[in-house]
């Protein structure tokens, strides 16, 4: 699988934190030429893991990660639930980071609250989430395709048809996963949503089937926006708050009342992206 450059921010104080840090990755399989600065706060590394994996690696030594930096070019990031983004009862939270590379788009979440089993997720052509995810439109489908499946040619899928995700017994959803077609510059301003049901790709026997893959309600829905790659962000305090991240972090976790969510560790679009 691609490897791909990322940065996290991480709380560190002296030596022996590096030295933690470093123990705590050393065994990942998917990892190499890690950096840890103690100077710079930093550690930036090159994976084809999901980025949450290594973030929880990193917090396990009691050490604060927020991730900085996704990708060496142009990168996006959609919120679901939550303060940024929409979902039912507000029980679904994640983050998903989108990151261009020559092979194709990354796509690397993780998304909490599901119901165990297969989901579908999509992009639609509306960044308008003020009536929830009834008001992102369609899929987004600029070709006027039938509705299929990511490894479909674009004849016979939408450019925003990226597929299933499986959440776990726990409600857990962790992807790392490459589109071929999809481009971060056509997908800013749009909307990516989770749906009730899995999708059938367009196979199925009902007539929603090659409109959107009979995958029921849209259960969650947040905004793609823009995010910075490596290096590119250097902002110690949010813009919107005046709180260093680190606050801004704490708030998120207490907002989140002490779940394991993995939104709460990456709450920063309004400093970090």
């Amino acid at each position: 699988m691609l490897f791909l450059q990322i940065e996290f921010a991480v709380h560190m104080t002296c030596d022996r934190c590096v030295n933690a840090i470093s123990k705590s990755i050393a065994d990942l399989e998917g990892i190499r030429n890690v950096d840890i600065s103690l100077e710079r706060g930093t550690v930036t590394l090159e994976t084809n893991l999901p980025y949450s994996v290594i973030q929880k690696r990193i917090e396990s030594t009691g050490r604060q990660a927020v991730l900085k930096g996704y990708g060496d070019g142009s990168s996006a990031v959609s919120m679901l639930g939550g303060n940024s983004g929409y979902s039912v009862g507000n029980l679904i939270r994640g983050v998903v980071r989108f990151a261009q590379t020559p092979e194709g788009c990354i796509i690397d979440g993780t998304i909490d609250g599901l119901t165990p089993g297969e989901h579908g997720m999509h992009i639609h052509e509306c960044g308008d989430i003020s009536n929830g995810c009834d008001s992102v439109g369609e899929h987004f489908n600029p070709n006027n395709s039938p509705h299929g499946g990511p490894e479909d040619d674009l004849s016979k899928r939408h450019v925003g048809d990226l597929g299933n995700i499986l959440a776990d017994i726990f409600g857990r959803a962790s992807f790392r996963r490459i589109d071929k077609f999809l481009k971060i510059p056509d997908i800013i301003g749009r909307s990516l949503v989770i749906t009730k049901d899995p999708d059938d790709f367009g196979r199925g026997d009902s007539s929603e089937s090659i409109i959107n893959g009979n995958t029921g309600a849209r259960l969650a829905c947040g905004i793609i926006a823009r995010s910075s790659g490596l290096f590119q962000n250097t902002k110690k305090i949010c813009a919107c708050d005046g709180l260093t991240i680190w606050d801004e972090r704490d708030r998120a976790l207490a907002n989140n009342h002490g779940t394991k969510n993995h939104i709460k560790s990456s709450k920063k679009i309004c400093p970090l992206i």
